[in-house]
Protein backbone atom coordinates (compact mmCIF):
# COMPACT_ATOMS: atom_id res chain seq x y z
CA UNK A 1 0.00 0.00 0.00
CA UNK A 2 2.80 2.51 1.09
CA UNK A 3 4.33 1.89 -2.26
CA UNK A 4 1.69 2.91 -4.11
CA UNK A 5 0.98 5.77 -2.34
CA UNK A 6 4.81 6.45 -3.67
CA UNK A 7 4.19 5.71 -6.98
CA UNK A 8 1.37 8.44 -6.87
CA UNK A 9 2.98 10.78 -5.76
CA UNK A 10 6.29 10.81 -8.23
CA UNK A 11 3.49 10.53 -10.99
CA UNK A 12 1.73 13.07 -9.67
CA UNK A 13 3.45 15.65 -10.41
CA UNK A 14 4.73 14.26 -14.30
CA UNK A 15 0.72 14.06 -15.03
CA UNK A 16 -0.09 17.48 -13.97
CA UNK A 17 3.28 18.39 -16.28
CA UNK A 18 2.34 16.37 -19.25
CA UNK A 19 -1.19 18.06 -19.31
CA UNK A 20 0.14 21.33 -19.32
CA UNK A 21 2.62 20.66 -21.97
CA UNK A 22 0.19 21.38 -24.75
CA UNK A 23 1.09 21.58 -28.72
CA UNK A 24 2.16 24.77 -30.60
CA UNK A 25 0.10 25.12 -33.63
CA UNK A 26 0.92 27.12 -36.90
CA UNK A 27 -2.24 28.69 -37.58
CA UNK A 28 -1.30 30.12 -40.97
CA UNK A 29 1.76 31.69 -43.04
CA UNK A 30 2.45 32.20 -46.31
CA UNK A 31 5.29 29.78 -47.68
CA UNK A 32 6.49 27.47 -45.98
CA UNK A 33 9.82 25.40 -46.74
CA UNK A 34 12.82 23.92 -45.39
CA UNK A 35 16.68 23.56 -44.98
CA UNK A 36 18.19 20.26 -44.33
CA UNK A 37 21.52 21.57 -44.60
CA UNK A 38 21.36 24.63 -42.23
CA UNK A 39 18.27 24.17 -40.03
CA UNK A 40 17.96 20.28 -40.69
CA UNK A 41 14.99 20.04 -37.70
CA UNK A 42 13.16 23.84 -38.51
CA UNK A 43 10.14 24.70 -40.63
CA UNK A 44 11.09 27.98 -42.25
CA UNK A 45 7.68 30.37 -42.18
CA UNK A 46 7.14 33.85 -43.37
CA UNK A 47 4.51 35.80 -44.59
CA UNK A 48 1.81 36.81 -41.56
CA UNK A 49 2.90 34.11 -39.22
CA UNK A 50 0.47 33.26 -37.04
CA UNK A 51 0.88 30.39 -34.14
CA UNK A 52 -1.71 29.22 -31.31
CA UNK A 53 -0.03 27.60 -27.89
CA UNK A 54 -3.41 27.09 -25.97
CA UNK A 55 -5.16 30.72 -25.09
CA UNK A 56 -1.94 32.48 -26.71
CA UNK A 57 -1.31 33.77 -30.13
CA UNK A 58 2.03 34.64 -31.68
CA UNK A 59 2.36 37.14 -34.56
CA UNK A 60 5.67 37.95 -36.77
CA UNK A 61 7.00 38.26 -40.34
CA UNK A 62 9.07 35.15 -40.25
CA UNK A 63 10.01 32.41 -37.95
CA UNK A 64 12.07 29.46 -37.50
CA UNK A 65 9.77 26.03 -35.93
CA UNK A 66 10.83 23.68 -34.26
CA UNK A 67 7.56 20.77 -34.40
CA UNK A 68 9.68 18.31 -32.55
CA UNK A 69 10.72 20.62 -29.77
CA UNK A 70 7.20 22.15 -29.30
CA UNK A 71 8.86 25.81 -29.84
CA UNK A 72 10.18 28.67 -32.32
CA UNK A 73 11.77 31.34 -33.22
CA UNK A 74 10.09 34.39 -34.40
CA UNK A 75 11.48 37.65 -36.36
CA UNK A 76 10.20 41.01 -37.34
CA UNK A 77 6.98 43.01 -35.82
CA UNK A 78 6.15 40.29 -33.22
CA UNK A 79 3.52 40.34 -31.14
CA UNK A 80 3.14 37.93 -28.16
CA UNK A 81 -0.83 37.96 -27.29
CA UNK A 82 -2.64 36.17 -23.79
CA UNK A 83 -6.40 36.56 -24.05
CA UNK A 84 -7.65 39.58 -23.96
CA UNK A 85 -5.00 41.58 -21.50
CA UNK A 86 -1.69 40.98 -22.05
CA UNK A 87 -0.09 41.60 -25.27
CA UNK A 88 3.68 41.87 -25.72
CA UNK A 89 6.01 43.28 -28.81
CA UNK A 90 9.57 43.49 -29.79
CA UNK A 91 11.63 41.99 -33.06
CA UNK A 92 12.52 38.74 -31.65
CA UNK A 93 10.62 35.92 -30.17
CA UNK A 94 12.13 32.39 -28.52
CA UNK A 95 9.31 30.45 -27.22
CA UNK A 96 9.36 27.27 -25.78
CA UNK A 97 6.06 26.10 -25.56
CA UNK A 98 6.82 22.83 -23.18
CA UNK A 99 8.12 25.39 -20.59
CA UNK A 100 5.22 27.75 -21.53
CA UNK A 101 8.33 30.60 -21.71
CA UNK A 102 8.66 33.44 -24.15
CA UNK A 103 12.13 35.55 -24.23
CA UNK A 104 11.63 38.77 -26.54
CA UNK A 105 14.46 40.36 -27.54
CA UNK A 106 14.89 44.39 -28.88
CA UNK A 107 12.65 46.81 -28.70
CA UNK A 108 10.31 44.95 -26.66
CA UNK A 109 7.46 46.62 -25.01
CA UNK A 110 4.39 44.26 -22.64
CA UNK A 111 1.13 45.71 -22.27
CA UNK A 112 -1.33 44.85 -19.48
CA UNK A 113 -4.34 47.24 -19.14
CA UNK A 114 -3.07 50.38 -18.64
CA UNK A 115 0.44 49.46 -17.53
CA UNK A 116 3.05 49.16 -20.34
CA UNK A 117 6.66 47.50 -19.50
CA UNK A 118 9.05 48.53 -22.03
CA UNK A 119 12.65 47.45 -22.32
CA UNK A 120 15.34 45.40 -24.99
CA UNK A 121 15.26 42.20 -23.17
CA UNK A 122 12.07 40.37 -21.07
CA UNK A 123 11.73 37.02 -20.26
CA UNK A 124 8.21 35.80 -19.47
CA UNK A 125 6.99 32.45 -17.51
CA UNK A 126 3.68 31.69 -18.41
CA UNK A 127 3.63 28.90 -16.00
CA UNK A 128 4.06 31.25 -13.13
CA UNK A 129 3.02 34.27 -14.85
CA UNK A 130 5.74 36.14 -14.13
CA UNK A 131 7.87 38.74 -16.42
CA UNK A 132 11.37 40.33 -15.99
CA UNK A 133 14.02 42.27 -17.45
CA UNK A 134 17.33 42.64 -16.44
CA UNK A 135 18.92 44.88 -18.91
CA UNK A 136 17.33 48.21 -18.23
CA UNK A 137 13.20 48.90 -18.39
CA UNK A 138 10.68 51.54 -17.77
CA UNK A 139 7.32 50.32 -16.53
CA UNK A 140 4.55 52.95 -16.83
CA UNK A 141 0.91 53.18 -15.46
CA UNK A 142 -1.49 55.72 -15.51
CA UNK A 143 -0.03 58.02 -12.74
CA UNK A 144 3.73 57.08 -12.57
CA UNK A 145 6.59 56.34 -14.61
CA UNK A 146 9.07 53.89 -12.82
CA UNK A 147 12.56 52.63 -14.50
CA UNK A 148 15.53 50.25 -12.68
CA UNK A 149 18.47 47.90 -14.34
CA UNK A 150 16.41 44.91 -13.11
CA UNK A 151 12.78 44.77 -12.84
CA UNK A 152 9.82 41.78 -12.44
CA UNK A 153 6.10 42.52 -13.21
CA UNK A 154 3.41 39.55 -12.12
CA UNK A 155 -0.05 40.78 -14.15
CA UNK A 156 -1.98 38.67 -12.43
CA UNK A 157 -1.67 40.55 -9.16
CA UNK A 158 -0.37 43.57 -10.99
CA UNK A 159 2.74 43.67 -8.77
CA UNK A 160 5.87 44.69 -9.78
CA UNK A 161 9.52 44.35 -8.31
CA UNK A 162 12.74 46.82 -8.93
CA UNK A 163 16.00 46.52 -8.33
CA UNK A 164 19.44 49.11 -8.82
CA UNK A 165 18.68 52.81 -9.54
CA UNK A 166 14.72 52.40 -9.12
CA UNK A 167 13.45 55.85 -9.91
CA UNK A 168 9.83 56.73 -9.83
CA UNK A 169 8.80 60.45 -11.50
CA UNK A 170 5.11 61.60 -10.93
CA UNK A 171 3.69 64.86 -11.83
CA UNK A 172 4.41 66.06 -8.04
CA UNK A 173 7.12 64.06 -6.93
CA UNK A 174 9.92 61.90 -7.75
CA UNK A 175 10.77 58.46 -5.96
CA UNK A 176 14.80 57.39 -5.84
CA UNK A 177 15.72 53.74 -4.27
CA UNK A 178 17.72 50.94 -4.79
CA UNK A 179 14.77 48.45 -4.17
CA UNK A 180 11.20 48.75 -4.45
CA UNK A 181 7.97 47.18 -4.26
CA UNK A 182 5.30 48.39 -6.64
CA UNK A 183 1.42 47.73 -7.49
CA UNK A 184 0.17 49.39 -10.64
CA UNK A 185 -3.41 48.70 -9.57
CA UNK A 186 -3.08 50.70 -6.29
CA UNK A 187 -0.13 52.90 -7.08
CA UNK A 188 1.35 51.82 -3.54
CA UNK A 189 4.75 51.46 -3.39
CA UNK A 190 6.35 49.35 -0.95
CA UNK A 191 9.94 50.23 0.40
CA UNK A 192 12.21 47.89 1.41
CA UNK A 193 15.51 49.69 0.99
CA UNK A 194 16.83 53.23 1.73
CA UNK A 195 14.60 55.46 -0.35
CA UNK A 196 14.34 59.06 -0.95
CA UNK A 197 10.45 61.00 -2.08
CA UNK A 198 11.41 64.62 -3.41
CA UNK A 199 8.77 67.08 -3.88
CA UNK A 200 10.94 70.09 -5.96
CA UNK A 201 11.36 72.85 -3.79
CA UNK A 202 8.67 71.80 -0.95
CA UNK A 203 9.40 68.15 0.87
CA UNK A 204 12.31 65.24 1.23
CA UNK A 205 10.95 61.95 2.70
CA UNK A 206 13.72 59.62 3.69
CA UNK A 207 12.60 55.78 4.79
CA UNK A 208 14.10 52.45 4.72
CA UNK A 209 11.03 50.63 4.98
CA UNK A 210 6.71 51.22 4.70
CA UNK A 211 4.88 52.37 1.73
CA UNK A 212 3.53 55.34 -0.18
CA UNK A 213 0.72 55.77 -1.90
CA UNK A 214 1.30 57.68 -4.81
CA UNK A 215 -2.19 58.53 -5.53
CA UNK A 216 -3.60 59.71 -1.81
CA UNK A 217 0.45 60.49 -1.10
CA UNK A 218 -0.39 58.50 2.26
CA UNK A 219 2.08 56.99 3.31
CA UNK A 220 2.97 54.66 6.78
CA UNK A 221 7.11 55.00 7.26
CA UNK A 222 9.14 52.97 9.73
CA UNK A 223 12.68 52.72 11.03
CA UNK A 224 13.18 56.23 11.98
CA UNK A 225 11.96 57.77 8.93
CA UNK A 226 12.53 61.36 8.11
CA UNK A 227 10.14 64.00 7.14
CA UNK A 228 11.91 66.92 5.70
CA UNK A 229 10.20 70.48 4.82
CA UNK A 230 11.59 73.20 2.72
CA UNK A 231 10.79 76.12 5.70
CA UNK A 232 13.87 74.05 7.82
CA UNK A 233 11.20 71.83 10.01
CA UNK A 234 11.53 67.84 9.79
CA UNK A 235 9.56 65.12 11.85
CA UNK A 236 12.03 61.58 12.58
CA UNK A 237 10.09 58.84 14.54
CA UNK A 238 9.98 55.42 14.52
CA UNK A 239 6.71 54.97 12.92
CA UNK A 240 5.32 57.92 10.52
CA UNK A 241 1.78 58.27 9.25
CA UNK A 242 2.19 61.08 6.90
CA UNK A 243 -0.38 62.70 4.42
CA UNK A 244 1.27 65.09 2.36
CA UNK A 245 -1.79 66.57 0.42
CA UNK A 246 -3.29 67.48 3.77
CA UNK A 247 -0.09 68.07 5.36
CA UNK A 248 -0.23 65.18 8.50
CA UNK A 249 1.91 64.40 9.98
CA UNK A 250 1.82 61.33 13.07
CA UNK A 251 4.88 59.65 14.76
CA UNK A 252 5.10 56.99 17.24
CA UNK A 253 8.56 56.12 19.01
CA UNK A 254 11.39 58.38 20.03
CA UNK A 255 9.94 60.96 17.82
CA UNK A 256 11.76 64.30 16.92
CA UNK A 257 9.95 67.34 15.59
CA UNK A 258 12.78 70.07 14.91
CA UNK A 259 12.81 73.54 13.72
CA UNK A 260 16.47 74.38 11.99
CA UNK A 261 15.27 77.99 11.79
CA UNK A 262 14.16 78.71 15.48
CA UNK A 263 16.64 75.78 16.37
CA UNK A 264 13.78 74.37 18.46
CA UNK A 265 13.85 70.51 18.55
CA UNK A 266 10.17 68.79 20.05
CA UNK A 267 11.06 65.04 21.65
CA UNK A 268 8.59 62.74 22.89
CA UNK A 269 6.71 58.89 22.15
CA UNK A 270 3.82 60.46 20.13
CA UNK A 271 3.36 63.40 18.45
CA UNK A 272 1.65 65.42 15.57
CA UNK A 273 2.19 67.69 13.10
CA UNK A 274 0.13 69.91 11.19
CA UNK A 275 1.84 71.78 8.55
CA UNK A 276 -0.95 74.12 6.72
CA UNK A 277 -1.96 74.99 10.65
CA UNK A 278 1.80 75.34 11.03
CA UNK A 279 1.13 73.68 14.59
CA UNK A 280 2.29 70.63 16.18
CA UNK A 281 2.48 68.68 19.63
CA UNK A 282 4.24 66.06 21.59
CA UNK A 283 3.27 63.87 24.41
CA UNK A 284 4.28 60.92 26.36
CA UNK A 285 7.75 62.11 27.58
CA UNK A 286 7.47 65.15 25.88
CA UNK A 287 11.04 67.68 26.07
CA UNK A 288 11.40 70.51 24.11
CA UNK A 289 15.10 71.44 23.72
CA UNK A 290 15.81 75.16 22.41
CA UNK A 291 19.91 75.28 21.29
CA UNK A 292 19.19 79.10 19.58
CA UNK A 293 22.42 80.04 21.91
CA UNK A 294 25.33 78.08 23.07
CA UNK A 295 23.77 77.11 26.47
CA UNK A 296 20.23 75.01 25.69
CA UNK A 297 17.00 75.17 27.38
CA UNK A 298 15.12 71.78 28.60
CA UNK A 299 11.77 71.72 29.13
CA UNK A 300 9.37 69.16 29.91
CA UNK A 301 5.58 68.35 30.49
CA UNK A 302 3.01 66.01 30.11
CA UNK A 303 2.13 67.89 26.75
CA UNK A 304 4.05 70.23 24.37
CA UNK A 305 2.76 72.21 21.78
CA UNK A 306 4.11 74.42 19.26
CA UNK A 307 2.49 77.27 16.85
CA UNK A 308 3.65 79.49 13.99
CA UNK A 309 1.88 82.60 14.39
CA UNK A 310 1.83 84.68 11.33
CA UNK A 311 2.88 88.79 11.76
CA UNK A 312 2.74 91.45 9.38
CA UNK A 313 5.29 94.27 9.84
CA UNK A 314 5.53 97.21 8.67
CA UNK A 315 8.20 100.08 8.22
CA UNK A 316 7.86 103.56 6.95
CA UNK A 317 10.44 104.37 3.97
CA UNK A 318 10.97 108.08 3.50
CA UNK A 319 10.57 109.55 -0.46
CA UNK A 320 12.20 112.63 -2.01
CA UNK A 321 10.78 115.66 -1.59
CA UNK A 322 9.10 117.00 -4.45
CA UNK A 323 9.04 120.78 -5.48
CA UNK A 324 5.69 122.48 -5.89
CA UNK A 325 5.40 126.63 -6.45
CA UNK A 326 8.90 126.53 -6.08
CA UNK A 327 8.51 125.34 -2.73
CA UNK A 328 10.54 122.43 -1.35
CA UNK A 329 7.60 120.03 -0.18
CA UNK A 330 8.25 116.74 1.67
CA UNK A 331 6.24 114.26 0.78
CA UNK A 332 4.82 111.19 3.40
CA UNK A 333 6.96 108.24 3.80
CA UNK A 334 6.02 104.65 2.17
CA UNK A 335 4.46 102.12 4.02
CA UNK A 336 6.10 98.59 3.19
CA UNK A 337 4.69 95.56 4.84
CA UNK A 338 6.19 92.51 5.45
CA UNK A 339 4.97 89.30 6.50
CA UNK A 340 7.07 87.07 9.04
CA UNK A 341 6.27 84.88 12.40
CA UNK A 342 7.15 83.61 15.33
CA UNK A 343 7.01 80.66 17.32
CA UNK A 344 4.68 80.13 20.54
CA UNK A 345 5.52 77.12 22.94
CA UNK A 346 2.48 76.00 25.11
CA UNK A 347 3.65 73.37 27.62
CA UNK A 348 0.73 71.87 30.32
CA UNK A 349 0.96 69.92 33.58
CA UNK A 350 3.96 69.10 35.59
CA UNK A 351 6.12 71.35 33.66
CA UNK A 352 10.11 71.59 34.63
CA UNK A 353 12.60 73.59 33.14
CA UNK A 354 16.18 73.30 33.54
CA UNK A 355 18.68 76.36 31.78
CA UNK A 356 22.43 77.31 33.33
CA UNK A 357 20.91 79.97 34.47
CA UNK A 358 17.60 79.72 35.68
CA UNK A 359 15.57 76.13 36.64
CA UNK A 360 11.89 76.06 36.90
CA UNK A 361 8.52 74.33 38.00
CA UNK A 362 4.89 75.23 37.09
CA UNK A 363 1.65 73.46 36.24
CA UNK A 364 1.35 75.44 32.98
CA UNK A 365 3.82 77.87 30.92
CA UNK A 366 3.46 80.37 27.33
CA UNK A 367 6.88 80.91 25.69
CA UNK A 368 6.84 83.66 23.10
CA UNK A 369 9.45 83.38 20.55
CA UNK A 370 9.07 86.92 19.27
CA UNK A 371 10.19 88.84 22.52
CA UNK A 372 11.61 85.71 24.04
CA UNK A 373 9.25 85.71 27.00
CA UNK A 374 8.51 82.48 29.48
CA UNK A 375 5.16 82.77 31.38
CA UNK A 376 4.51 80.38 34.06
CA UNK A 377 1.33 79.59 35.72
CA UNK A 378 0.26 77.11 38.64
CA UNK A 379 2.43 77.64 41.53
CA UNK A 380 5.71 78.71 39.48
CA UNK A 381 9.04 78.33 41.36
CA UNK A 382 11.89 79.46 39.58
CA UNK A 383 15.66 79.11 41.24
CA UNK A 384 19.26 81.09 40.62
CA UNK A 385 21.86 79.63 42.61
CA UNK A 386 21.25 79.51 46.42
CA UNK A 387 18.00 81.89 45.73
CA UNK A 388 14.26 80.85 44.86
CA UNK A 389 11.54 82.87 43.89
CA UNK A 390 7.94 82.18 43.56
CA UNK A 391 4.27 83.91 42.45
CA UNK A 392 0.82 83.02 41.49
CA UNK A 393 2.47 83.93 37.72
CA UNK A 394 5.75 84.18 36.82
CA UNK A 395 7.63 85.79 33.53
CA UNK A 396 10.90 85.25 32.48
CA UNK A 397 12.74 87.71 30.30
CA UNK A 398 15.29 86.28 27.72
CA UNK A 399 17.95 88.68 26.36
CA UNK A 400 20.71 87.56 23.81
CA UNK A 401 20.12 83.64 24.97
CA UNK A 402 20.12 84.29 28.67
CA UNK A 403 18.00 85.26 31.26
CA UNK A 404 17.42 88.95 31.62
CA UNK A 405 15.02 89.40 34.11
CA UNK A 406 11.93 87.86 36.01
CA UNK A 407 8.66 89.48 36.73
CA UNK A 408 6.37 87.88 39.55
CA UNK A 409 2.69 89.02 40.07
CA UNK A 410 0.86 88.19 43.35
CA UNK A 411 2.36 86.59 46.54
CA UNK A 412 5.60 86.84 45.10
CA UNK A 413 8.52 85.81 47.64
CA UNK A 414 12.39 86.11 47.02
CA UNK A 415 14.21 83.23 49.42
CA UNK A 416 18.01 82.94 49.86
CA UNK A 417 19.64 80.05 51.96
CA UNK A 418 22.19 81.17 54.55
CA UNK A 419 22.06 78.08 56.00
CA UNK A 420 20.52 74.76 56.85
CA UNK A 421 17.71 76.37 58.79
CA UNK A 422 18.17 80.11 58.46
CA UNK A 423 16.46 81.78 55.22
CA UNK A 424 16.90 85.43 53.78
CA UNK A 425 13.25 86.76 52.44
CA UNK A 426 11.62 89.09 50.82
CA UNK A 427 8.08 88.68 50.07
CA UNK A 428 4.80 91.16 48.86
CA UNK A 429 2.87 91.59 46.00
CA UNK A 430 4.93 91.89 43.27
CA UNK A 431 8.64 90.74 42.64
CA UNK A 432 11.76 91.38 39.88
CA UNK A 433 14.63 89.64 40.11
CA UNK A 434 17.71 90.91 37.76
CA UNK A 435 20.12 88.71 36.39
CA UNK A 436 23.12 89.14 35.23
CA UNK A 437 25.97 86.69 33.42
CA UNK A 438 23.89 84.14 34.95
CA UNK A 439 23.62 85.11 38.53
CA UNK A 440 21.17 87.11 40.37
CA UNK A 441 21.89 90.63 41.10
CA UNK A 442 19.06 92.86 42.71
CA UNK A 443 15.80 91.86 43.99
CA UNK A 444 13.02 94.29 43.81
CA UNK A 445 9.66 93.80 46.10
CA UNK A 446 6.83 96.27 46.34
CA UNK A 447 3.36 96.17 47.41
CA UNK A 448 3.43 95.34 51.50
CA UNK A 449 6.67 94.37 51.06
CA UNK A 450 8.10 91.97 54.44
CA UNK A 451 11.90 91.02 54.57
CA UNK A 452 13.26 88.59 56.98
CA UNK A 453 17.23 89.06 56.74
CA UNK A 454 19.89 87.66 58.61
CA UNK A 455 23.24 89.93 58.84
CA UNK A 456 26.74 88.62 59.85
CA UNK A 457 29.62 89.78 61.13
CA UNK A 458 32.79 89.63 59.14
CA UNK A 459 33.25 86.75 60.82
CA UNK A 460 30.38 84.82 58.73
CA UNK A 461 28.56 84.27 62.55
CA UNK A 462 24.62 85.61 62.54
CA UNK A 463 24.32 89.15 64.23
CA UNK A 464 20.50 88.61 64.37
CA UNK A 465 17.17 88.46 62.73
CA UNK A 466 15.79 91.84 61.31
CA UNK A 467 12.39 92.04 60.55
CA UNK A 468 10.77 95.02 58.47
CA UNK A 469 7.91 96.19 56.70
CA UNK A 470 7.63 99.13 54.13
CA UNK A 471 5.98 99.80 50.71
CA UNK A 472 9.06 98.45 48.77
CA UNK A 473 12.69 97.09 49.42
CA UNK A 474 15.62 96.50 47.02
CA UNK A 475 18.43 93.66 47.78
CA UNK A 476 21.56 93.96 46.74
CA UNK A 477 23.47 90.43 46.09
CA UNK A 478 27.48 90.42 45.52
CA UNK A 479 28.72 86.59 45.39
CA UNK A 480 25.81 85.08 45.64
CA UNK A 481 25.82 86.56 49.21
CA UNK A 482 23.46 90.01 50.52
CA UNK A 483 25.76 92.94 49.76
CA UNK A 484 23.25 95.70 50.81
CA UNK A 485 19.15 96.30 51.45
CA UNK A 486 17.55 99.47 50.70
CA UNK A 487 14.08 100.73 52.11
CA UNK A 488 11.46 103.35 51.64
CA UNK A 489 12.17 106.05 54.52
CA UNK A 490 8.40 104.74 56.17
CA UNK A 491 10.08 101.75 57.33
CA UNK A 492 9.46 99.80 60.51
CA UNK A 493 11.33 97.19 61.63
CA UNK A 494 13.31 95.33 64.50
CA UNK A 495 16.05 93.43 64.82
CA UNK A 496 15.92 90.44 67.56
CA UNK A 497 18.28 87.87 69.20
CA UNK A 498 18.57 84.35 67.32
CA UNK A 499 18.19 82.52 70.82
CA UNK A 500 14.73 84.43 71.15
CA UNK A 501 13.26 83.32 67.59
CA UNK A 502 10.96 80.25 67.20
CA UNK A 503 10.61 78.14 64.13
CA UNK A 504 7.09 80.47 63.02
CA UNK A 505 9.13 83.52 63.53
CA UNK A 506 11.48 82.87 60.72
CA UNK A 507 9.30 82.70 58.29
CA UNK A 508 7.27 85.28 56.48
CA UNK A 509 3.75 83.60 56.18
CA UNK A 510 3.75 83.34 52.81
CA UNK A 511 7.74 81.38 53.13
CA UNK A 512 8.09 77.86 52.00
CA UNK A 513 10.78 75.81 50.30
CA UNK A 514 10.77 73.75 47.45
CA UNK A 515 14.47 72.17 47.24
CA UNK A 516 13.54 68.83 46.36
CA UNK A 517 11.32 70.18 43.17
CA UNK A 518 14.44 71.68 41.43
CA UNK A 519 16.20 70.49 38.68
CA UNK A 520 19.67 70.09 39.02
CA UNK A 521 21.00 69.15 35.39
CA UNK A 522 19.05 68.21 31.84
CA UNK A 523 17.82 64.50 33.24
CA UNK A 524 15.90 66.14 36.19
CA UNK A 525 13.71 67.38 34.15
CA UNK A 526 12.22 64.25 33.71
CA UNK A 527 11.77 63.50 37.94
CA UNK A 528 8.14 63.54 39.17
CA UNK A 529 8.56 65.11 42.88
CA UNK A 530 5.42 65.81 44.71
CA UNK A 531 4.98 69.37 45.00
CA UNK A 532 5.75 71.64 47.42
CA UNK A 533 1.87 72.95 49.02
CA UNK A 534 2.02 76.83 49.82
CA UNK A 535 1.11 77.64 53.05
CA UNK A 536 -2.42 78.30 53.20
CA UNK A 537 -1.57 81.88 54.29
CA UNK A 538 -0.36 82.60 50.82
CA UNK A 539 -3.88 81.07 49.24
CA UNK A 540 -5.57 83.18 52.04
CA UNK A 541 -3.68 85.98 50.78
CA UNK A 542 -4.19 85.57 47.23
CA UNK A 543 -8.28 85.24 47.30
CA UNK A 544 -8.09 88.61 49.82
CA UNK A 545 -6.40 90.28 46.45
CA UNK A 546 -8.92 89.15 44.45
CA UNK A 547 -11.61 89.90 46.17
CA UNK A 548 -10.34 93.59 47.03
CA UNK A 549 -9.42 93.61 43.53
CA UNK A 550 -13.49 93.05 42.99
CA UNK A 551 -14.21 95.42 45.53
CA UNK A 552 -12.24 98.01 44.14
CA UNK A 553 -13.44 97.19 40.34
CA UNK A 554 -17.61 97.45 42.01
CA UNK A 555 -16.37 100.58 43.66
CA UNK A 556 -14.87 102.25 40.50
CA UNK A 557 -18.17 101.17 38.60
CA UNK A 558 -20.62 102.89 41.15
CA UNK A 559 -19.32 105.96 41.05
CA UNK A 560 -18.60 105.96 37.05
CA UNK A 561 -22.48 105.34 37.19
CA UNK A 562 -23.18 107.70 39.47
CA UNK A 563 -21.44 110.51 37.68
CA UNK A 564 -22.81 109.62 34.46
CA UNK A 565 -26.57 110.01 36.22
CA UNK A 566 -25.67 113.27 37.51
Amino acid sequence: MRRAVAILLVLAPLCLMAQRQTMVYLERCRTLSFDEQRHPDAQLLSGDVVFRHDSAYMYCDSAYFYEKTNSLDAFGHVRFVQGDTLSGYGDVLYYDGNRRFAKLRHNVRLEHYSTILSTDSLNYDRERDIAWYFNGGTIEDSLNVLKSEWGQYTPYDNQAVFRQHVDLVNDKFTLSADSLYYNTSSNVADLVGPTDIIYEEDTHIFSTRGWYNTKTEYSMLLDRSVVNNVDGQSLTGDTIYYDKQDGIGKAMGNIEMKDTVEKITLYGNYCEAYENEEYGFATDSALLVDWSKDDYTYMHADTLFTIKVPERLFSLVPRDSILVDSVLTAQAPDTVWRDTSYHLVKAYYGVRVYRYDVQAVCDSLVYFSKDSTMQMTGNPVCWNDDSQMSADQLTLYIKNGEVDYLHGVGNAIAVQQESTIRFDQLAGKELFGYIDDGALRQIYVKGNAQTIVFPKEDDGSFVGMNRTESSYVRLYIKDKKIDRVVFTTATSGSLYPLDQLSDADAHLSSFFWAELERPYKPGDVFLKPERTKRPEAAVQTASAADNNANTDRNKKNNDRKRTSAK
